[in-house]
């Protein structure tokens, strides 16, 4: 029986114009040609509020939340485009994080990050890309035994990077954005056929 990795692919934007959703489309698009299947989802679409522990006591946790939980618990892979806010994670990505990771009655910790295999990207105007804010995602998802792969793309002068199709005008970074997403499947793949 085939295999088909299944990937969430999302951003830690919620603007309508951003940047980095231009950008995880690039890597989406090419997992789904190496074989992958993607599911694409806007955190806007998933309104949380902030994590409180006396909300979560009070009230559980919030419907949304648990609705982006459950697309984790779906897929194997996750493409992540961050943007960095004040040199860090946006708030918008950390809040969901921290959210999906509280689990509920008789679920295993982390159930939903444990054994994910995710690749990271960022787009941002200034001149380092949002690398500075991708240490950072990197660093909470290995604390939550996600697989980070080693590489990923930071795309600088982000207002100035894309053409009016949504693609990268240096072809240098076009293809190391679409490797992502090939390299994503292929690991999925080859996960799946030592387990």
């Amino acid at each position: 029986m085939s295999y088909t990795p299944k990937i969430l692919a999302f951003t830690g934007s919620t603007r309508q114009d951003s940047y980095n959703k231009k950008l995880v489309k690039i890597a989406c698009e090419a997992a789904r040609k190496a074989g992958a299947a993607v599911t694409e989802i806007d955190l806007r679409d998933f309104p949380m509020p902030l994590y409180d522990g006396d909300l979560e006591n009070a009230k559980g946790i919030p419907e949304n939340s648990l609705k982006f939980k459950k697309l984790l618990m779906e897929h194997q892979g996750l493409l992540i485009s961050s943007p960095e806010y004040n040199s860090s994670i946006s708030g918008v990505l950390k809040n969901a994080i921290d959210w999906a990771s509280r689990a509920i009655p008789g679920e295993e910790p982390l159930a939903c990050f444990k054994g994910k295999t995710v690749a990271l990207m960022s787009a941002s105007p200034g001149a380092l890309g949002g690398l500075r804010g991708l240490v950072h995602v990197r660093s909470i998802l290995g604390n939550i035994q996600v697989l980070v792969l080693p590489n990923q793309v930071a795309v600088p002068k982000a207002n100035e990077a894309f053409d009016t199709n949504g693609q990268l005008t240096d072809k240098r970074l076009q293809s190391s954005v679409e490797n992502l997403g090939t390299e994503l499947c292929s690991i999925l793949n080859k996960l799946r056929a030592s387990s």
